[in-house]
């Protein structure tokens, strides 16, 4: 398999969608002309035309309201909100409205919708700009949330979405676009619900997803070179979410660790603690931990954003701690 990037991985999967279903269009802020805040869309306007690609003003709520209508009347809109903190302008409409209308309407509308938003820290995008909010979603019933780590999750997890009948949340860390991995050509599908494992081990579960895993897998590696093993679960998506593999693992290691950018009071490892100590509390050996963002703004200096932000070296310490 050829390896690309996770922008490209993207790209691939947009363009098919574009090329093989008339029903599918795009719109967002800059997606056009300007080819995308990421790069992401750079060439498909001149490639698909203005009725395919539609650049918009900036006015979230707007934007997604427009694609709300849109998928109620049979289209299948992919609506790109730049960055994750801008969602905040259009959450009546993705709270109020996308995600409630099919149950409201008793199954008899649906919102086939895809909203792509980039979060996560890490790139010194400043406090407004590196919110990991993916919790507040996967907390909404009607929503579905996606959170690729991987190239190949990023194209497999993003036809699924258009395959949906009704909304998807797809959430791209910002500090992965330009990372590596084999994808196939062709178009293939990644389950959403099903986990991936993406290192087996005996002694400790680390749990991650979008730019976590990563953390996760430099962990793992520094830990093996002092006969640690860890496995290292990719989540991929947090709705629906793959308890049985979480469960799993840890009925092996008898430990584990959340990680993730996000805020650690009221955080999704919150949840994801939850579940194991409901599910799997006689096998654990001690207390699931977390390794979490700072509860505070994320500064935009590099040294101090380092700082705030979970990183491998926090996760061999708890590590060590636990074994």
């Amino acid at each position: 398999m050829p390896e690309i990037t996770y922008r490209e991985a993207i790209r691939q999967a947009l363009r098919w969608q574009l090329q093989n279903d008339d029903r599918v269009f795009l719109m967002g802020e800059d997606i056009g002309a300007y080819g995308g805040s990421y790069a992401v869309t750079r060439g498909f306007l001149d490639e698909f035309g203005p009725r395919r690609v539609k650049d918009t003003p900036i006015a979230e709520s707007v934007i997604v309201g427009a694609g709300i209508g849109a998928a109620m009347t049979g289209l299948r809109p992919m609506v790109e909100l730049m960055t994750i903190n801008f969602s905040l302008l259009a959450i009546d409409q993705i709270v109020n409205n996308a995600s409630k209308l099919y149950y409201m309407s008793n199954g008899q509308i649906n919102v086939p919708i895809v909203i792509r938003m980039a979060g996560g820290g890490g790139s010194q995008l400043g406090a407004q700009h590196s919110h990991s909010l993916e919790s507040w979603y996967a907390h909404v019933p009607g929503l579905k949330v996606a959170a690729p780590a991987t190239p190949y999750d990023a194209k497999g997890l993003l036809m699924t979405a258009f395959d949906d009948e009704n909304p998807v949340i797809f959430i791209e860390h910002t500090a992965l676009y330009t990372s590596k991995g084999e994808v196939p050509d062709e178009p293939y599908r990644v389950p959403f619900g099903k986990a991936d494992l993406m290192r087996e081990g005996d002694d400790v579960t680390l749990i991650g997803y979008g730019g976590s895993v990563w953390q996760c897998w430099r962990a793992a590696q520094k830990l093996e070179a002092e006969n640690i093993s860890a496995d290292v679960l990719n989540l991929r998506t947090l709705s629906p979410l793959d308890r049985e593999a979480i469960l799993a693992s840890v009925r092996k290691t008898n430990r584990v660790i959340v990680v993730e950018d996000d805020w650690e009071f009221g955080g999704f490892g919150g949840e994801i603690a939850a579940i194991i100590q409901e599910h799997a509390f006689d096998d654990l050996d001690g207390p699931v931990m977390r390794c979490s963002g700072a509860d505070l703004p994320t500064p935009y200096n590099g040294a101090l954003e380092r700082a705030v932000l979970p990183h491998e070296d926090d996760i061999v310490q708890l590590v060590k701690e636990m074994v």
